[in-house]
């Protein structure tokens, strides 16, 4: 039926747990930047955190979802110190963050089964992804799934989010898509399902653990749903 399967990562592959609020988060964060000499404490790490963050994604204000590099953040926390690094020191002082703030990542049962049934059909596997590549890149190799994608887009390499169209559109335009052939498979009722129906092409719902706590299955617009996430039943829509 489909010749490229489009997917979502957290929520429908991945099932993942975080917490960038928890205090504890900030007292190793505040640790590790005093190693490099940047002194703070954690309530006004966090604040500035989500200050810098703010300002960074007000930037990209020519879209209509923007999506800012997150590791502009870690680096901009040095600077307010006084303290310049190479930007390898920036990312891993990010991928640091990551982990320290995950409770738990896994994938779903049925994930590794399908992306292999999609191969065994000679399909192509494709990631959009709202998601930053210095977090998820390592996380889906770390979980076994990386190598299964013909073609990945991560938000934060493209300045631009789902529900956009214009996200969509950088997937397609860069792997030369088809949108008649082409579905997109998530969780998230806008980013996944609407912003697939603004852009025309199919969608497939998945209704998991961490959709969004206001989705009403009634009101989503999707050509097929799943309401408990059962990733083999999507072994219906390959043909």
């Amino acid at each position: 039926m489909y010749k490229n399967y489009v997917f979502d990562l957290y929520g429908t592959l991945v099932d993942i747990n975080t917490n960038e609020r928890k205090m504890s988060l900030w007292v190793k964060m505040v640790e590790l930047y005093s190693f490099y000499g940047a002194k703070y404490n954690p309530k006004e790490m966090k604040k500035e955190f989500e200050r810098i963050c703010s300002e960074e994604e007000k930037k990209l204000k020519k879209f209509d979802y923007p999506e800012m590099k997150i590791e502009k953040t870690f680096k901009k926390l040095f600077e307010n110190k006084g303290i310049k690094l190479d930007m390898k020191t920036y990312i891993l002082v990010g991928q640091f963050f990551r982990i320290y703030s995950t409770k738990y990542i896994k994938l779903y049962d049925g994930a590794i089964e399908f992306l292999e049934e999609l191969k065994k059909k000679n399909k192509k596997i494709y990631l959009l992804s709202n998601a930053q590549q210095i977090f998820t890149e390592f996380e889906m190799k770390h979980l076994g799934i990386y190598d299964y994608f013909d073609g990945i887009c991560f938000s934060s390499n493209e300045s631009c989010k789902k529900p956009s169209s214009t996200f969509y559109r950088i997937l397609f335009d860069r792997y030369n898509l088809k949108k008649e052939e082409s579905v997109m498979i998530g969780n998230d009722w806008i980013s996944d399902i609407r912003g697939a129906k603004d852009f025309g092409i199919d969608s497939v719902y998945l209704h998991t653990n961490i959709s969004p706590w206001d989705t009403v299955l009634e009101e989503v617009e999707a050509n097929i749903i799943i309401e408990d996430g059962d990733l083999y039943k999507l072994f219906d829509i390959v043909k």
